[in-house]
């Protein structure tokens, strides 16, 4: 049976038959450029995604495949093709159907599922491009799968595509526009603006200074305004988790290796305090136990990046109790460790995290692993909610997150911590009067060691130009004393057995490892009765202001101290030498912290006088500018009255800078004015004048042209004036010839008084 025995079809057939032809688009560099803009997208979107996750091959086949479609569109462009779109649209339902089955599965980060179906749906769309409108659909497609490529990078590697897809797209638009002109320019030299590729290199320069001027001054306000967090896939674990272990790949198992260079003790925890060396990849004291009776260093290479709302040290765990010579976990029993599980339906871990009466400002980090580590989570303290892959997480009694896993290269996970603020003021306020569950883990000192360190300790606290009565001016003054007083010491010998750590550092060696330091401060402050822990994690890292990311290293793992203040929170001191005493957290603004990035690199290359000024204007203006933001959002935070109040707040704003603008423009203008000869400042501000009552002058027209166009639009009086003036200005202008100025300036005074509105 044909098409034309049944009616329907029939009917259908015979209106297609009788439609009018599509006007193709003919342009052949046209199709070549907006098939090369698609190619970079697909791609971009292959390179990106290996910087979260497996390499995804799709452009091995998605870019041939699309070229053939584009060759063979442009042959057949005046063809009606009904047989291919008909294929084209149901290959693109199959599509969509996968789409949607993909999305049930990875419902946590859809980015790379939207990406495949754009690019599924391009490459069926590239076999039927007859018309410009559809090259249009191709652009918007290769736009979207950049705009997608740059959320998935995390490096500079996606910087080259976006400068290529620019200097692409400079061309794409002219020839889309002279298209729309019914002009089909075959090359560069006869686009008729003499757009060479010299001139396009040009352009393309002058836009990508003013996009990084822009990018370098905008704002940076607080993100993550969806709840939709980047997670790896879900990962099925087999066997128990009971959390008691800690997976550190930079232990030999058991604590032996082979030859001088083993570590001194393993993933048991056995033979704690034997001299050995470091692992050059993996830090040490991500353990049940610390032994800091290692020496060496390791090799810098890049173990995670992290997108943060702001900085911070990303923490990993705590120790509690001080062997003489490093610290260990004492509370790893299974009543210790609370055991988190989450729901099938979601990635989402309510954590409990302990109310204070500090302040407290949430902030949201998304974590990828770049080399192997630990199951030990990095977060900023102290987390509340995590999205991670597993099922089951722990958390032990000293706030480390525990996965049954450990954290492969390429994972991806989010963390949602409530992150107090450092205030102070109220923390020299806080009690002194702790509770027993502080006080039995957090004042342990061996008692061979207390004496000695004690009396140290009360010496040091002595010899401070004022007297010191709570707990934090007198832990910050100990952090000051130890980065002032002692030295690293990169050849430090092995700890004799039996010998403190604490003691030689203080008396023997007058100095030590970096992490000695922190060790050294702990010890002194449980000495006279602070509650102290020592806590290991990583620094902030570099952050890279074109990614957005910090890229954190190996050699960022650090010892910090933990001083605990009670109903305020744990916080953190550093006191090794070349760090600052207080690790950065939100207190500092990072609204401008990209501009603060290029101010850094900068600053090296100026005077230190120059530095030094310029650094107090910027701190002012971004101290200003922050100050107005933050009070715009807690303004916006008190419900529907906060957003209409916010609103009027923002309106008012907005005038007040608009009245500000305008009267710059004047001024300018007047001085401008004051410059000129009075001929030329008569003629312009009676150009001014009628601009503002809508008569604007064309820069086409000569100034006769225009005393001509308003002798219709104005009264014979003012008609005449405007007449005078113009000839007295073309006199003056071009013949030289001297004018009587000053009556001209008169009757223009006298008119303007008596009937133009002002």
């Amino acid at each position: 049976m044909s098409i034309t025995q049944v009616p329907i079809l029939k009917q259908l057939w015979q209106r297609i038959e009788s439609a009018p032809p599509l006007e193709p688009e003919d342009s052949l560099l046209l199709r070549v450029l907006v098939q090369g803009l698609v190619t970079l997208g697909i791609i971009a979107v292959d390179v990106a995604a290996v910087d979260t996750v497996d390499p995804l091959g799709i452009s091995f086949w998605a870019v041939p495949v699309s070229v053939v479609g584009a060759g063979w569109s442009w042959v057949n462009r005046r063809k009606r093709n009904i047989a291919v779109k008909f294929c084209i649209a149901i290959a693109m339902l199959v599509a969509l159907g996968l789409f949607f089955v993909r999305l049930i599965a990875e419902r946590n980060d859809t980015r790379l599922a939207l990406a495949e179906l754009l690019i599924q749906l391009q490459v069926f769309h590239s076999f039927d491009l007859p018309r410009r409108k559809d090259l249009g659909y191709s652009i918007v497609i290769g736009l979207i799968l950049m705009g997608v490529a740059a959320t998935l990078s995390q490096t500079l590697m996606f910087a080259p595509f976006l400068i290529v897809f620019l200097a692409l797209a400079i061309p794409v638009l002219i020839l889309d526009y002279r298209s729309r002109l019914g002009l089909l320019p075959q090359g560069f030299q006869n686009m008729g603006a003499d757009l060479s590729p010299r001139r396009l290199s040009l352009i393309l320069l002058a836009i990508l200074a003013v996009g990084l001027t822009i990018f370098a001054v905008l704002p940076r306000l607080p993100g993550y305004q969806l709840r939709t967090f980047p997670v790896s896939a879900p990962i099925e674990f087999e066997g128990q988790f009971d959390g008691d272990q800690i997976i550190n790949p930079g232990y030999v198992q058991f604590g032996r290796g082979d030859g001088e260079d083993a570590v001194g003790f393993g993933v048991n925890g056995t033979l704690p305090g034997q001299p050995g060396r470091v692992d050059p990849n993996q830090y040490y004291g991500f353990n049940l136990q610390m032994n800091q009776n290692l020496r060496g260093e390791m090799q810098p290479r890049v173990v995670m990046r992290v997108r943060s709302q702001a900085e911070g040290f990303w923490r990993v765990m705590a120790f509690d109790r001080y062997t003489g010579q490093g610290w260990e976990v004492t509370r790893n029993q299974e009543d210790d460790l609370m055991k988190l599980d989450r729901p099938r339906w979601s990635l989402r871990f309510n954590l409990p995290w302990s109310v204070t009466l500090n302040r407290t400002r949430e902030v949201v980090q998304s974590y990828t692993i770049v080399s192997d580590l630990p199951n030990l989570l990095p977060a900023l303290y102290e987390p509340k909610d995590v999205y991670f892959p597993t099922r089951q997480i722990v958390l032990d009694k000293e706030g480390a997150l525990r996965s049954p896993v450990p954290l492969a290269e390429g994972m991806t996970y989010t963390v949602v911590s409530e992150v107090p603020y450092r205030d102070r003021t109220r923390l020299r306020s806080a009690p002194t009067t702790y509770p027993r569950y502080i006080t039995d883990y957090y004042l342990q000192i061996p008692q061979r060691t207390l004496g000695r360190v004690r009396q140290k300790t009360e010496a040091i606290l002595a010899g401070s130009p004022k007297v010191l009565t709570d707990f934090y001016e007198q832990s910050l003054y100990l952090a000051q004393y130890l980065k002032q007083n002692y030295s690293i010491q990169p050849n430090l010998p092995y700890l004799e057995p039996g010998e403190d750590l604490v003691e030689a550092f203080l008396f023997k060696y007058q100095g030590g490892y970096p992490d000695h330091f922190s060790t050294v401060l702990t010890v002194m402050l449980r000495s006279i009765g602070i509650p102290a822990r020592l806590v290991v994690g990583y620094r902030s890292g570099e952050f890279n202001p074109f990614t957005g990311y910090y890229v954190v290293r190996n050699t960022d793992a650090v010892a910090l101290t933990e001083v605990c203040f009670h109903k305020y929170g744990w916080f953190m001191f550093n006191p090794i030498p070349g760090d600052e005493v207080v690790p950065t957290s939100v207190e500092e603004s990072q609204v401008f912290g990209v501009l603060r990035a290029f101010w850094a690199w900068l600053a090296g290359w100026l005077p230190s006088p120059m530095v030094g000024w310029l650094n107090g204007v910027f701190d002012l203006l971004t101290s200003a500018f922050g100050w107005l933001v933050s009070r715009l959002v807690s303004v916006f935070n008190w419900g529907w009255v906060g957003v209409l109040l916010g609103i009027v707040l923002v309106t008012a704003l907005v005038f007040l800078g608009w009245l500000l603008w305008r009267g710059w423009q004047a001024w300018r203008f007047q001085r401008w004015l004051a410059r000129q000869h009075p001929m030329e400042a008569l003629y312009q501000r009676m150009l001014r004048q009628l601009s503002a009552q809508g008569m604007h002058k064309a820069k086409a027209q000569t100034p006769l042209e225009f005393a001509a166009q308003c002798r219709g639009q104005h009264p014979p009086t003012q008609a005449e004036l405007i007449e005078q003036i113009c000839s007295a200005y073309v006199r003056w202008r071009y013949g030289g010839q001297a004018e009587d100025w000053a009556a001209l300036w008169q009757q223009w005074r006298s008119l303007q008084r008596r009937s133009w509105p002002r």
